[in-house]
């Protein structure tokens, strides 16, 4: 039975076994929680996941396989505090991996199309300093980044 209040719900077509994989091997905390499959007379093949219940660093998704309806877009994504730029290097390395494509900003599309955030808890920090100039520096800094640079930002702060 599920504790968390909310819990993002994810729709995708045929592969959310795959995902629920992939996502369990990208973060160091990823387990499968429960899954159901699909019986005789269903939409999909007997034995195929149906749902399933995942936790990835303590944040508990739900997947379901239903067919081509709906896409996700960037309307949604997933923010990932990150402590280190190892830690960016390391999610970004992943999530952009076979497919996965990298956007403006810390945003990217992994190969199944979601979208991530992949953000060192620094620049939050850095964009609320009560300098004016040293935040807008970071911001403008940010701006022309893809993956974010931990250094790049420090060094734009300090200019």
């Amino acid at each position: 039975m599920p504790t968390d209040k909310i819990t993002p719900f994810l729709w995708f077509d045929d592969n959310a076994e795959e995902a629920i994989d992939f996502y369990s091997s990208v973060f160091k905390n990823g387990k499968t929680l429960n899954v159901t499959r699909y019986g005789e007379g269903a939409p999909f093949p007997k034995g195929t996941l149906m749902s399933a219940t995942f936790e990835l660093e303590g944040q508990r998704f739900m997947a379901l396989n239903a067919g081509p309806h709906f896409k996700f877009n960037e309307a949604v994504s997933f923010f990932v505090n990150c402590a280190t730029q190892e830690e960016v290097d390391e999610l970004w390395e992943k999530l952009t991996a076979d497919g996965g494509k990298p956007g403006r900003c810390g945003w990217l599309k992994d190969k199944f199309g979601l979208s991530w955030q992949i953000v060192p808890a620094l620049l939050g920090e850095l964009l609320a300093d009560k300098d004016a100039r040293r935040a807008r520096n970071v911001s403008e800094a940010m701006m022309r980044m893809d993956k974010i640079d931990i250094q790049a930002l420090k060094d734009a702060y300090e200019k």
